[in-house]
């Protein structure tokens, strides 16, 4: 059986994106579904999420205190069937770096359509708590 592989994208995966990759994580069954997660900008490589997002998914029974932060390169074109993007500025960095139309269908916004996953960032525990009920 063929492993289905997703990769969720913010921009630098310590907030939105490692919620959604725990989130996904805790409903599919990793041996059919894996799941990682990247972002747009580098500044994080090799952290842990934010607190505030280890806290929000801790409160919901989600453990992604061990995911750690990377950039979304091109060679993830080649292993995710899917990436899911949390805002339009996310979209544009990761088509731009697409070279193929396959690879360009891959990428959508997680939310659909127009819709964005606010960065929660600047923000308070508020925040994280709407990005997470947004996800979920």
């Amino acid at each position: 059986m063929k492993q289905l592989n997703i990769l969720m994208v913010c921009l630098g995966n310590i907030c939105r994106s490692p919620l959604a990759q725990g989130i996904l994580e805790s409903k599919v069954d990793p041996k059919k579904v894996r799941v990682d997660s990247a972002g747009t900008a580098a500044y994080h490589t090799g952290n842990p999420p934010d607190p505030r997002s280890i806290l929000i998914a801790k409160n919901q029974g989600i453990n992604i205190k061990n995911e750690r932060a990377r950039p979304f390169c091109k060679e993830d074109f080649n292993i995710f069937s899917k990436i899911f993007v949390m805002d339009q500025s996310n979209y544009d960095h990761v088509v731009t770096l697409a070279d193929t139309k396959q690879n360009k269908d891959k990428v959508q916004l997680i939310l659909g359509s127009g819709q964005e996953v606010p960065d929660p960032y600047y923000g308070g525990e508020d925040g994280f708590q709407h990005c997470f009920e947004l996800l979920d």
